[in-house]
């Protein structure tokens, strides 16, 4: 954890760890500090709302999608099923996680996939002619859940390819992870701001890769960093 200041603004850098089950116990700690008295553990009358700004790797699921893109996620799509375990009134795109459903025939023995919104404000800050959005789809594992195979075969070997065709309402999936869809639910439950920007380092549609994810990363912290102070 490094905490700053940066053009006179005070930030925190956290790096969570790899997928929904980190978020879940990072997020829940971060509002804790903010919003829980820790020595009566009770919550505080008045509550902190704070700007969360995920910045991590990604891959794209469409050709003109490059490598070394940067993608604002619009939205997140969750495949994990880690917000069914709170009280999510209200915070789904339920017409858009249907039309998803359909698309892609989704298996009933999964978790219902959800989709929600990206803080419209954060969106606004961040958003320039420089950097591709779309919907951010969020796996709960790296191999089958991605649709990557090893020795064990798949529950729909078509899966990422329906993401990939999917189209609603000029909506695309752009690129495909495994935090942002938990950073949205549980920022919008806890009445945080949040938007996730992703270095993409891998094309699925054209089977490229970057040639230095690094120099990808950088760019992309750079350019956040830039927006968020400006």
């Amino acid at each position: 954890t490094i905490v700053g200041n940066l053009k006179g603004k005070r930030f925190t850098v956290i790096s969570t760890g790899i997928g929904p089950d980190n978020i879940d116990i990072v997020l829940n700690e971060i509002d804790a500090l903010v919003n829980i008295d820790l020595e009566t553990r009770t919550v505080k009358p008045e509550l902190t709302s704070l700007q969360i700004v995920r910045m991590g790797t990604s891959g794209s699921l469409h050709e003109d999608i490059p490598v070394d893109a940067i993608v604002l996620g619009t939205h997140g799509l969750g495949l994990d099923g880690v917000l069914h375990s709170y009280d999510n009134k209200d915070i789904f795109e339920t017409e858009l996680e249907n039309a998803f459903i359909d698309h892609c025939n989704y298996a009933e023995q999964k978790s219902r996939p959800y989709i929600v919104r990206n803080s419209p404000i954060l969106e606004k800050k961040m958003m320039s002619d420089e950097i591709f959005s779309g919907i951010t789809a969020t796996a709960g594992g790296f191999f089958g859940p991605q649709g990557r195979i090893l020795r064990l075969a798949l529950q729909d070997n078509h899966l990422n390819k329906k993401i990939e065709t999917f189209r609603h309402n000029q909506l695309i999936i752009s690129n495909l992870e495994m935090e942002t869809s938990v950073i949205y639910g549980l920022s919008k439950l806890m009445g945080h701001q949040a938007v996730s920007m992703n270095a993409i380092i891998g094309n699925r549609a054209n089977l490229t890769f970057s040639k230095d994810p690094y120099a990808t990363v950088e760019k992309m912290i750079a350019y956040s960093l830039d927006k968020l102070t400006a």
